[in-house]
């Protein structure tokens, strides 16, 4: 059987419904920080089409969840933060009721909401869930990772990094001081945690990618590459 083209898959879904939701998402998130606006949901959004095209998830729940999956804005830094894929998917499943979206598909989209978080802990337990997942963790790696990271932290008026070992060998990582850190702390696993076929292809290249800016980045601030290769090693990753 041949696939539908991703544009015919989006279609499924979005010739009625995205004139509904994205207008809506979209003042939800006027006041979101650079690394979790707008922009940033059209690219989950985007990777979420090609992923579950790819793995013939329902566009019903997949669409949706994606669009919706950040509508509620807790602060990365906020106490709160593990509460908040749970906040989203109440919030959404009060929103797509208020707009008659079909019932049957809602109950699915607030899980795919409530665990696509990777603060929250929650297991996913569909396709389509798996799908939403890979999509929004896709958006912490590669160039889009590494920019909304460096964001990220300085809006928390973060150090780059750490001024007398700049990668994590023989301290633990401190992404909550510098912003580097975090590659070790977070970022460079996140591929071992994809949940598709298609999320680990994606995310392997845009690691690869990760990995040859912090070998830049080594060498425009005067570390030896083997010491980088120590914290890869560290890591798991090199």
């Amino acid at each position: 059987m041949t696939l539908p083209s991703t544009d015919e898959y989006a279609s499924q879904w979005s010739s009625r419904w995205s004139s509904i939701i994205v207008p809506w998402i979209r003042v939800r998130l006027a006041e979101a920080d650079a690394g979790h606006g707008f922009d940033h949901v059209q690219r989950v959004v985007q990777n979420a089409t090609l992923i579950g095209h790819q793995e013939r998830a329902y566009a019903e729940i997949v669409l949706p969840a994606a669009w919706l999956h950040d509508c509620v804005l807790v602060p990365k830094n906020s106490p709160d933060r593990s509460k908040a894929s749970r906040m989203a998917a109440a919030a959404a499943v009060e929103f797509l009721h208020s707009v008659h979206y079909p019932v049957e598909w809602i109950a699915p989209i607030e899980h795919c909401i409530a665990a696509h978080s990777f603060s929250a802990g929650i297991p996913c337990e569909s396709l389509e869930a798996k799908v939403v997942q890979d999509a929004d963790r896709l958006e912490a790696i590669g160039a889009i990772g590494i920019s909304r990271c460096l964001m990220t932290g300085g809006s928390m008026r973060q150090l780059l990094y750490h001024a007398d070992q700049p990668f994590p060998i023989e301290r633990p990582p401190q992404d909550n001081v510098q912003s580097i850190d975090h590659f070790f702390a977070k970022l460079l696993g996140l591929g071992k945690t994809m949940q598709t076929e298609h999320g680990r292809a994606i995310a392997s290249q845009r690691t690869e990618f990760m990995i040859s800016f912090l070998r830049q980045l080594a060498n425009e601030i005067g570390v030896d590459q083997a010491d980088l290769d120590r914290a890869l090693a560290k890591a798991s990753l090199k």
